[in-house]
């Protein structure tokens, strides 16, 4: 339970901090206890990402009442036998019962103890003053104190506060509810009583209303004498106080139900989208229905009149929705709940067309299929093809596709009205792909005789030195127009020299590379791998490989063959394609956003030289990958920015060449975000000798994410830059002490904080330091409570420490009141910054002043410390009684002879009854000698005690009286004076007149005024000189001298003089009168 909304009467909490010591001080204070306060606390402190707790328990004792203590026998009043030996018992309230004892209601110093042979006399029933007492209001306390004759008022007042309640045992619970109980939302509590009576019947109250045990909310059980009250599934509307009742008796205890806090169990992921794009940032929290805050860059966000957020709130899953995302959206996005926060970043990107695949220049010959294929990064974007800047439009021969990210256009049977520039332009995008298509007419001539064959080698795609380039997993078309007669034979090989030896004699010797051969027929005689196909048609040739692989790339030979003679020709044939990935980056420093990485080029480039390549990073605890840059990066070192300090990332990266782009490698390690610190703050000298010299410094002002590892110190001579580590590895201390220096060396000095980060900016002395020590004048710094006169008892022990500086190390020497001290009498140490001066048992002769000095060769300082040591005071001298009068005796003293070597600061002045003996205190802190003591009972005989007080305390021994003081009984009579009789008696006389008015017809009217007079006088009212005291249409009335004429529905006729006449016994008449007129009034 939370103790800072139950602050009140009762529980006060507190805090100080001091900024001298940087300490927080935490007060909780409990004012009148009670029992149900009793328990087990605990205070909990946080700051930032630390927390730390500390219990204790609290124990209420209950006071117990003083057994077998009889009030009247402690404050009993005296009766007058004492005196006279004999008993006698008071019932009558005669003469011989005694009387009071008034000495007894002053202090004293001791309970009142029955003389020998004496009877103490009962009035009344043996009963329990203490009960009484309790019971009874603080303002009958005198009065029952003298209704059993109890005379020391101050020693019962005193014992009554002492005293506790007892409490009263119950009859029904052996053991009942706590005060309060604690549980946590969702969970059950099971709450247990004990009762007296196995067969009790119990109810439970929650809020005052009984439980019925419906459903499984609430389950009751009884076994044996226990009872138990289950409540499952606690809510908050569970919080209430509840009652258990056993008859007339009930206890009550509250339950508290305490919501726990909602964690977000699965964090934002950073987000990468294209301008325009739906954004949804969804968390998940531990409560179905939690209230969350979200924030972009520190700025809450709200539903706004332009709806541009959205807040979705799908069972324990939070969404943010942004419907159209611009560059404006671009910032990291926060999501708060009372437990935890999660961060990601949203990144918005213009949207960029990438073209994958180009379209590429075609050769093809009549009745031929046309194909052209490109290949962009959104597959959204539509387009539209051209052919010499004319649209080209779908028909049965024409085919556009558009099948996601791939466009295609493919022409059937190709024609020479087929050939042209065709450009393929993208819908939206201010750029072309542009390639021509070449029609290749072959016309041949046919002789009816033998030709030799001939290869007219004319292949696209070939470059200035022989060698055709296919992209990996393109179709390989190797086209050679031949020509001969009759049709030769055509063989295909490759990894081999063409030559004239036939297949099979090559075969025979068992290096002979792959071969394809084709017939006079144009059938394939031989195959060497299922994905090549070898066709042949009249004066041509077509060498085919589906789906080119890496192994596919090498040298081609084509040899041509009939009777007439034969031909060959070489073909190279390069396969490209996408590099390898590249291995997994490395970490080279991290800052408190960023981070450098690096990482080596590909293995294999896939044939085309590496572009550039592209970065991606994710949260370690994510599986959404963001991209860092969308256009190739052409090094190979990256620095990653708009990090989250504290959080775990992992990088990988992409190598593109020209074919496209690699997969990706492996993840890197995973690394935090962390800057350096800040550099260490206050760096100075805090000591210097001849060899070493002491630095000290602060914590820097701003450690960050990572835990601060330590402190690396360094020097360097002046003129040089080697610094040298002043220690091997880190120092976990803000001060150091560095040794074997050498004598007159100047030495410049830096400290840098070091966290996983690397070490922070340096903190540098302002200017070189020489290595020396520095004379240091001698100063004593003396303590603020020894610069007054230090008081202290005999027999205590007194401990000086005295600080000063000064180098080299000086002289120290003590002396009191000029001269050296007894090392028998006290003990003395000195160090090289201060010196103890130590008494184990003070006396009263180690009281002076004692003088320090401190020396370095002429220079000196010194300082004076004053000692008082006191002791208790002397007893009072010659103590006399002056004078006696009436109830009053007036005495005097000296002052004792010894003081106690302080001041006196008053006396403690008493009196005695000589017939008890018993000292009661008069005055407590006299300040005169001589005093003045009163209200002493007649017939008593007295004598007196002084005792000094010093501020050790109570001289040892009193002074007594020599003499003692009788109170005599000098009666005298009462003479009661003589009083004149006051005449009261008064006039009559008006003091507010009557008021002339006018009245409307028809409605009650009344006239006041108001008179005086003792005795009481007799009114009588008139109208027009004619008395109207018995007329019916008159009403008059009297009250505190105001005198009221109610005229009932006056009408024209009741207008007149009104006269008021007042008359009493002192002969005076007075009138007053008014005019009444009566106006007609109309409704």
């Amino acid at each position: 339970m939370d103790l800072a909304s139950k602050c009140g009467k009762h529980l006060q909490l507190k805090e100080t901090y001091d900024r001298k010591t940087q300490i927080h001080t935490f007060e909780m204070q409990i004012v009148e206890a009670k029992p149900n306060f009793a328990g087990a606390y605990r205070c909990e402190v946080s700051s930032r990402d630390k927390f730390d707790s500390c219990n204790f328990d609290l124990i209420v004792h209950e006071a117990c009442a003083v057994e077998g203590f009889d009030i009247r026998a402690a404050f009993r009043r005296t009766s007058e036998a004492k005196r006279s030996g004999t008993s006698s018992s008071s019932i009558d309230g005669k003469e011989d019962s005694g009387e009071l004892d008034f000495s007894g209601l002053l202090k004293k110093s001791s309970f009142v103890k029955p003389l020998k042979g004496a009877t103490q006399t009962n009035t009344g029933p043996d009963v329990d003053v203490w009960e009484i007492l309790k019971k009874a209001p603080v303002t009958d306390y005198e009065k029952i104190a003298f209704q059993h004759g109890i005379t020391d008022l101050r020693g019962m007042l005193k014992r009554l506060k002492k005293m506790k309640k007892e409490e009263k045992k119950s009859e029904a619970f052996n053991k009942k509810l706590d005060p309060a109980y604690q549980i946590e939302k969702g969970h059950k509590i099971k709450l247990a009583i004990e009762v007296t009576d196995p067969n009790a019947l119990v109810k439970w109250l929650k809020n005052g209303q009984e439980i019925q045990p419906t459903g499984s909310k609430y389950i009751f059980e009884s076994v044996g004498n226990m009872r138990y009250l289950t409540i499952n599934h606690c809510s908050l509307a569970d919080d209430a106080a509840y009652t258990c009742v056993v008859g007339e008796e009930k206890c009550t205890t509250e339950l508290f139900v305490k919501e726990p806090p909602v964690t977000i169990v699965k964090d934002l992921e950073d987000q990468m989208v294209m301008v325009g794009e739906r954004v949804e940032l969804e968390c998940e929290v531990s409560e179905e229905g939690a209230p969350v805050k979200w924030e972009k860059d520190g700025v809450e966000l709200t539903r706004d009149e332009s709806f541009k957020y959205r807040f979705k709130k799908d069972g324990l899953k939070h969404i943010l929705i942004i419907n159209e995302a611009t560059k404006e959206d671009c910032g990291h996005y926060r999501v708060k709940t009372n437990g935890g926060e999660s961060v990601a970043e949203l990144m918005v990107q213009e949207k960029d067309l990438e073209v994958y695949q180009s379209i590429a220049d075609l050769t093809v010959k009549a009745k031929e299929e046309a194909f052209f294929k490109c290949e962009v990064s959104d597959e959204k974007v539509k387009g539209t093809w051209y052919k010499n800047g004319v649209e080209v439009k779908a028909s049965s021969r024409t085919h556009i596709t558009h099948v996601g990210r791939i466009h295609k256009l493919t022409i059937d049977a190709v024609t020479p009205e087929d050939e042209g520039d065709y450009t393929f332009v993208p819908e939206g995008y201010a750029f072309n792909l542009s390639a021509k298509l070449n029609f290749l007419e072959v016309k041949i001539d046919y002789v009816p005789r033998q030709d030799p064959p001939k290869i007219h080698l004319d292949c696209m795609g070939r470059s200035a030195d022989s060698t055709i380039i296919v992209v990996a997993g393109n179709k390989l078309r190797l086209d050679v127009p031949i020509t001969g007669d009759p049709a030769p034979t055509v063989i295909w090989t490759k990894g081999g020299k063409a030559s004239a030896a036939k297949p099979e004699d090559a075969a025979n010797k068992g290096k002979a590379p792959l071969s394809w051969t084709v017939n006079e027929l144009g059938k394939v005689v031989s195959e060497g791998d299922g994905r090549v196909h070898v066709e042949s048609t009249m004066g041509h040739c077509v060498f085919t490989i589906e789906g080119a692989e890496r192994q596919d790339e090498g040298g081609y030979s084509v040899i041509v063959r009939n009777p007439a003679g034969e031909d060959t020709a070489e073909i190279n044939v390069k396969v490209v394609d996408v590099p390898d990935p590249p291995l997994a980056p490395r970490v080279l420093s991290v800052g408190e956003d960023s981070c450098v990485v690096q990482w080596d080029p590909p293995a294999f480039d896939g044939g085309q030289p590496v572009i550039g390549y592209v970065l991606e990073r994710k949260k370690k605890q994510s599986y959404r990958w963001m991209r860092l840059n969308f256009d190739p990066y052409p090094d190979t070192t990256f620095e990653a920015k708009r990090m989250i300090e504290g959080v775990a990332y992992e990088m990988r990266v992409y190598a593109v060449n020209a074919i496209g782009m690699s997969r990706h490698s492996a993840a890197s390690q995973p690394f935090v975000p962390v800057a350096p610190t800040s550099e260490p703050i206050g760096l100075c000298i805090d000591d210097i000798s001849n060899t070493t010299i002491s630095l000290k410094w602060r914590t820097p002002e701003r450690v960050g994410a990572a835990q601060l590892e330590g402190y690396g110190v360094e020097y360097c001579k002046e003129g040089t830059d080697e610094w040298v580590p002043a220690f091997e590895g880190l120092i976990d201390r803000n001060s150091v002490v560095i040794k074997n220096l050498c004598t007159g060396d100047k030495l410049h000095f830096r400290v840098r904080a070091y966290n996983m980060a690397g070490p922070s900016p340096p903190a540098r002395l302002a200017q070189a330091v020489s290595i020396q020590e520095i004379m240091q004048r001698p100063k004593i710094w003396i303590p603020r409570n020894l610069r007054q006169t230090l008081v202290k008892k005999v027999g205590e022990s007194i401990n000086l420490v005295i600080p000063f500086q000064g180098k080299p190390r000086p002289t120290v020497s003590w002396s009191r009141d000029g001269e050296p001290l007894k090392p028998t009498e006290v003990s003395l140490r000195n160090s090289d910054t201060d010196t103890i001066l130590f008494i184990r048992m003070a006396e009263r002769t180690h009281s002076g002043k004692y003088d320090l000095q401190v020396q370095i060769e002429n220079v000196v300082d010194t300082a004076s410390i004053h000692i008082q040591i006191v002791d208790l005071p002397g007893s009072p001298q010659d103590l006399k009684i002056t004078d006696v009068w009436s109830f009053n005796v007036a005495i005097e003293w000296k002052a004792p002879k010894d003081n106690g070597n302080c001041d006196i600061i008053g006396y403690l002045v008493r009196k005695a009854d000589k017939k008890t003996m018993e000292w009661f205190t008069v005055f407590e802190q006299h300040r005169r000698t001589n005093c003045v003591v009163s209200d002493l009972v007649m017939g008593n005989e007295y004598v007196f005690q002084v005792l000094a007080i010093n501020q050790v305390g109570l001289s040892p021994e009193p002074c007594n009286s020599k003499d003692s003081a009788y109170i005599e009984k000098a009666g005298s009579r009462y003479k009661s004076p003589n009083y004149k009789q006051h005449d009261f008696s008064e006039a009559a006389k008006f003091t507010h007149p009557l008021v002339s008015r006018s009245v409307i017809a028809g409605y009650n009217a009344t006239l006041s005024c108001s008179v005086r007079g003792i005795p009481k006088p007799k009114v009588t009212w008139y109208k027009n000189k004619m008395d109207i005291s018995n007329e019916a249409k008159y009403r008059m009335f009297s009250k505190q001298g105001v005198l009221t004429l109610e005229i009932r529905k006056p009408c024209t006729f009741d207008g007149g003089v009104y006269t008021c006449k007042a008359v009493n016994d002192s002969v005076r008449l007075e009138y007053v009168g008014s005019t009444v007129t009566v106006a007609c009034g109309h409704l």
